[in-house]
């Protein structure tokens, strides 16, 4: 039966060029545990012929550290908690463009700037409407943001100030949501993609798998980013920090990562699908299994307040797989 339903699966995205239902979707994700690589076989050979063989890496710099408002439970910058995490001012200039110019080195098309806040208020909005045509016109690179939700009017600012993509998660299912955030709702953050998609910007919306969160809402989540229509997710794996209310939870098993990473991409059969948080500590050494699981981008170096692999290591592992390094996303 199993087999069928791959195949069936197989027929529709790759015969057919069509997008999978969610029923099918519900179907795919109950597999065996013995299925899951041929699962992850069939998301591999989608993700080739939807989005094709290009690996897209991109670098991420936390402009503002801690001291966040917000109590999303899986973060160690919120000032709500008592984590090692400590409030830290913005970062000069010139670091950040240093910054940017070593993530274009690895050949990375895109470098995004992250402000642990609610939103933006006028002096973040400054600080980072002065950096996007530095780090563009002295590093030539796309310019990202992730700085929590926005108004209209900041939405419009920042896509004429030259930022290329926004990112902003929607995190977990809306009916899961108020078990991990309680200062501010799912509703706020998908009113901010549709201004981000609104207002010409490129969206990034990632997830955050492990929270403990059913089955049924990892489905719920998957559909409701399918519904913004983002040009990126990120997939993050929690990671538990010390100090948060999750530090209690215990990592995915590398098997339930790559069932969910496989069902994602056959869900989203064309979108930069991104290895980010959280990988390293739920997969291990088994990270290059998700980029034949349906990944085909990936966040280089360290994260915001965890430390990644280093990058010597994803390059040398993309070689190792034959995935060519490229852009996966409209012009500079």
């Amino acid at each position: 039966m199993t087999r069928d339903l791959l195949i069936r699966a197989g027929d529709a995205l790759l015969g057919e060029r069509r997008q999978l239902t969610m029923d099918e979707l519900a179907e795919l994700s109950r597999v065996g545990d013995d299925a899951v690589p041929s699962l992850a076989a069939l998301a591999h050979e989608v993700r080739l012929s939807w989005a094709g063989p290009t690996i897209d890496i991109e670098g991420i710099l936390s402009l503002k550290t801690g001291g966040c408002p917000e109590d999303c439970h899986f973060c160690s910058q919120s000032a709500r908690f008592d984590t090692p995490v400590k409030s830290v001012p913005f970062l000069d200039q010139d670091e950040v463009v240093a910054a940017a110019k070593e993530t274009a080195a690895l050949g990375a098309s895109g470098f995004c700037i992250v402000l642990a806040v609610k939103g933006p208020d006028e002096t973040a909005m400054t600080r980072i409407l002065d950096l996007v045509p530095v780090i563009r016109d002295e590093v030539g690179i796309n310019v990202n943001v992730s700085a929590g939700t926005l108004t209209s009017e900041q939405a419009r600012r920042f896509a004429d100030g030259g930022v290329h993509r926004y990112n902003h998660n929607l995190e977990t299912a809306r009916s899961f949501f108020p078990e991990v955030v309680t200062t501010h709702t799912w509703e706020e953050r998908h009113d901010t993609c549709m201004l981000v998609r609104e207002h010409g910007m490129e969206l990034c919306c990632g997830v955050l798998l492990g929270m403990g969160e059913s089955r049924n809402q990892r489905l719920e989540l998957l559909d409701q980013v399918r519904q913004v229509e983002p040009h990126e997710v990120p997939i993050n794996f929690l990671n538990p920090r010390p100090g948060t209310p999750l530090q209690v939870r215990k990592p995915l098993s590398a098997l339930e990562a790559l069932r969910w990473i496989a069902v994602f991409r056959l869900g989203l059969p064309s979108v930069i699908l991104r290895y980010a948080g959280g990988r390293e500590i739920t997969l291990g050494d088994l990270q290059s299994m998700g980029m034949t699981s349906g990944i085909n981008a990936l966040i280089v170096g360290n994260y915001l307040t965890t430390l990644g692999r280093t990058p010597e290591d994803d390059l040398s592992m993309l070689e190792d797989l034959q995935m060519p390094i490229g852009v996966l996303s409209s012009a500079i």
